[in-house]
């Protein structure tokens, strides 16, 4: 009897230090990654994750949003690999490592039947700070303002209040939102909406027949050449976070993610490949 519990206890300590020598996080399999947070980044890096998947027969990855705040978060937490994150990392972000994916932009975007092509900052700030309420204010048809914003913890929603230097409790929205697909879909849905995405889930979708349409800003086009060349204000970088250096499947990943192997899948989604 005592051979066959020291059996069973030697059984039970082989395993536990297979668990800790495989590095797997939180039990789950060495062959797995989660990966959570932005919702700009999340569909090409499921793109790519597919792509890796089937390059590595066993591995599986897994893709979830819920925002920059929430990938940044899952990353320190453990809860996560790897964090998706749709802007530059801040100075007192260092605790987190940054994997630049690729560039892009933020556009404002309206019904495609809206004839208002072009706003200035001031313009912008006063329609969402609901200091002008119509569209016939701003040069436009005689038309409701409809504001669409962000929801709190997305990246987009900050860099676009850092840049019109506003804060959240200034913005008077009417709709509040998630996910890029929600903003257009919102927009596309309201003939006097107005909302901003990115430029890359914008483009994404009027390909493909989205009633919606980009507004210049202070004369600026919103394209990917503008964000490339620093010509268009609204730019930034997209990040994939973790948090020490990576090792084996998870370093495997992310050099893959930042490799030429991906350019085609960026540029499906209308975001700029990094190149150097």
């Amino acid at each position: 009897m005592k051979r066959l519990q020291w059996a069973f206890t030697l059984a039970i300590l082989s395993m536990a230090a297979g668990c800790s020598q495989s590095g797997e996080r939180n039990g789950e399999s060495p062959g797995k990654l989660v990966i959570t947070g932005s919702s700009t980044v999340a569909p090409v890096v499921g793109e790519i994750a597919r792509r890796f998947e089937s390059l590595h027969p066993g591995v599986r990855i897994d893709v979830q949003t819920g925002g920059s705040s929430r990938g940044m978060a899952d990353c320190r937490q453990g809860l996560s690999d790897i964090g998706m994150v749709s802007r530059d990392l801040k100075e007192n972000e260092g605790d987190l490592i940054p994997y630049a994916l690729a560039r892009d932009g933020i556009t404002l975007i309206t019904h495609r039947d809206n004839p208002t092509g072009d706003l200035t900052d001031a313009q912008v700030k006063a329609a969402f700070s609901g200091a002008v309420t119509n569209w016939s204010e701003l040069g436009g048809p005689d038309l409701p303002i409809t504001v669409i914003n962000k929801a709190e913890g997305r990246s987009t929603l900050e860099l676009f209040l850092s840049h019109f230097k506003l804060a959240s409790t200034d913005v008077k929205a009417h709709v509040i939102i998630g996910d890029n697909e929600q903003g257009i879909k919102s927009v596309a849905g309201i003939p006097g909406a107005v909302g901003y995405v990115s430029i890359g889930a914008a483009e994404y979708a009027m390909g493909r027949e989205a009633a919606i349409r980009s507004l210049a800003l202070n004369g600026i086009v919103p394209t990917l050449t503008g964000v490339g060349d620093g010509s268009f204000p609204l730019s930034r970088t997209l990040n994939l976070v973790v948090k020490s250096s990576p090792q084996g499947l998870l370093k495997e990943f992310l050099e893959f993610a930042q490799s030429e192997k991906v350019h085609d899948l960026l540029e499906n989604f209308h975001l700029l490949p990094i190149t150097d």
